[in-house]
């Protein structure tokens, strides 16, 4: 099963936005968000769609912290220098730029992307920003590069006040659609706890 998690760092509030700089500048100013997420990846010779559900952190410091809960546990954790993901408790899998560049290269294109990062935005994808009425938005991104164009057809954002919906529809006709909510703010502070999760990986 396929894991997407640094699509999840646009995971901040955000209220009429109408360019990528103001959604750039909102994402800064959320120092920690906390989210509910819920995936369904429809596959296309499969009869039900592989669901999942968890918990995410992301800290503007510290990177993303992704715990799945259900269908089984998984964790990854993702910074400027590594990700290092961990499932059922089994030994941590770590990437970097040393051991596998290709793909630490891709995870760092995603979490400038949802940085909301307007120059790797306009490098990257082909944009397509939309108001949809009622504040509501749409964010459609069509890859233009190695090696996100290999990986995706599309990526679209939508929501509200906040993140709502993710849907990654892939070069080999599966889509997955991932659900935030229960959007947290506070503390804004890392909590003891989730200091000791970042630490230990």
């Amino acid at each position: 099963m396929k894991a997407w998690p640094l699509l999840f760092l646009l995971i901040s509030p955000w209220v009429n936005a109408i360019t990528l700089d103001e959604l750039q500048q909102r994402f800064t100013e959320q120092p920690v968000v906390r989210a509910h997420f819920a995936q369904a990846r429809t596959i296309k010779d499969l009869p039900q769609p592989l669901r999942s559900q968890g918990e995410m952190v992301i800290a503007r410091d510290q990177g993303l912290l992704w715990q799945q809960q259900t269908p089984f546990a998984m964790t990854l954790m993702l910074n400027d220098s590594r990700m290092v993901q961990i499932i059922n408790n089994q030994q941590p899998q770590v990437i970097t730029a040393q051991n596998n560049p290709q793909m630490f290269q891709f995870n760092h294109l995603l979490r400038a992307l949802f940085q909301a990062d307007r120059q790797v935005l306009e490098k990257n994808f082909r944009i397509d920003f939309q108001e949809q009425g009622e504040s509501r938005w749409t964010l459609s991104l069509t890859p233009q590069t190695t090696p996100l164009d290999r990986i995706f057809a599309t990526i679209v954002l939508s929501g509200q006040t906040y993140l709502e919906t993710i849907h990654l529809n892939d070069k080999q006709g599966d889509v997955t659609e991932i659900t935030f909510s229960q959007h947290r703010l506070l503390p804004a502070a890392l909590t003891d706890e989730e200091r000791q999760r970042f630490a230990a990986y």
